[in-house]
């Protein structure tokens, strides 16, 4: 059943009614009038056959999931469907014994300001009040933090997914756990491990001199929350080559970044992970638009963030599989449907990265992919296939 807004979706039993959160929320017409009358009366009509109207039957749980996305998005789309597709495995299907509601905030291509963003977050939270659920799953940053954060203690639990700031930081802006291993309140979820480290050591297995890595990163919330994780993995867990990293100003920064990698007798390798960009009209650029312009002027492979981006034409490697965080996201809710509490689950990692590879970028840049690699990847792209 279609939601009140464009950005909003429910799925339900098309003959499910809604349910009745409190005892004596509805009474019928019938009834207030008997109730009107003098006793006999109402004696009367109670031996006479007059009954009350059954309760509304329970059309199962309900499960809101909240994107900071768009409709169909390259990461909110698989976290999404992981999700689901977690919850169905578990006994919860959309349709049958769970109601499920999405809506879009649409942050990344159109609303994109902190106004916008703040606004979205206003419509967000009352639809999210309306539809009551029983448990709120919100994907990326903006979700969780213009929303998902506005409920803590709320009795509302809030499982994130694909969350790129890190948790204490947002614990500092309010309080919402007592530790990873035990949230404590009624907030846990998935953090988006990048396994940056991971990444780089399988790229330079295929490369003998394989050169400085070059990591693109932008200026937005999510940029900086990137930004951060990547550097903190490096001094967790160490490079196996020389790295660099540069945060992009605007759309023609990038560019000019590009092709200044395309000369540089050091850089061996691209890291794009500047997804938000603005020109100097104030236009947006997003993923799609940056990667393919990106394909048709850069020199160098890239290491994708998210295995999806190989669809787009980037090159490819070990990268976030953000259709297993979504699984991973979808079983923490389970659990919670299933009467455990959020406070309980300790907050998880990304566990699972993909191995992808785009042959059609790789033969554009001369590479060729050794076939017990192609062999052992989860999955290679041929976009004229």
């Amino acid at each position: 059943m279609a939601g009140s807004s464009i950005n909003s979706e429910t799925s339900q039993k098309p003959d499910s009614k809604p349910r009745i959160r409190q005892s004596g929320a509805f009474m019928s017409n019938k009834i207030k009038k008997i109730l009107s009358l003098p006793f006999i009366g109402l004696f009367f009509l109670l031996i006479s056959g007059v009954s009350f109207p059954a309760s509304p039957a329970h059309c199962g749980q309900r499960v809101f999931i909240l994107h900071s996305y768009e409709r169909g998005h390259v990461c909110g789309q698989p976290q999404h469907d992981g999700a689901v597709a977690s919850l169905e495995e578990n006994g919860f299907a959309a349709g049958k014994n769970m109601t499920l509601s999405t809506y879009y905030m649409d942050t990344k291509r159109k609303n994109n300001t902190p106004q916008l963003i703040k606004e979205q977050a206003r419509l967000a939270r009352e639809k999210i009040r309306e539809f009551d659920p029983d448990v709120l799953i919100t994907l990326d940053d903006n979700a969780f933090a213009h929303v998902g954060l506005e409920f803590v203690d709320s009795g509302m639990p809030v499982i994130f997914c694909g969350l790129n700031g890190q948790p204490e930081d947002y614990n500092r802006q309010k309080k919402f756990m007592e530790s990873r291993k035990h949230p404590g309140h009624n907030i846990s979820g998935v953090y988006e491990k990048l396994h940056i480290s991971d990444a780089a050591r399988i790229h330079f297995k295929l490369f003998p001199d394989p050169g400085k890595m070059l990591f693109l990163v932008d200026k937005s919330p999510t940029g900086r929350a990137v930004k951060k994780q990547i550097l903190m993995e490096i001094k967790n867990q160490g490079l196996v080559c020389d790295w660099e990293m540069q945060t992009m100003a605007s759309w023609e920064d990038y560019k000019k970044t590009i092709r200044a990698a395309n000369s540089s007798p050091d850089i061996g390798v691209i890291y794009p992970a500047a997804l938000l960009l603005k020109d100097g009209q104030g236009n947006t650029h997003t993923a799609p638009e940056i990667f393919a312009w990106t394909v048709k002027h850069s020199k160098q492979p890239e290491i994708a963030l998210n295995y999806s981006f190989t669809h787009m034409g980037l090159f490819g490697g070990a990268a976030v599989d953000f259709y297993a965080m979504g699984k991973q996201a979808g079983r923490m809710a389970a659990k919670v449907l299933e009467g455990e509490k959020a406070g309980d689950l300790p907050i998880e990692k990304a566990r699972k990265y993909a191995l992808a590879f785009n042959l059609d970028r790789a033969e554009q840049l001369g590479i060729d992919v050794p076939r017990d690699v192609i062999l052992a990847a989860d999955e290679v792209v041929r976009n004229n296939d």
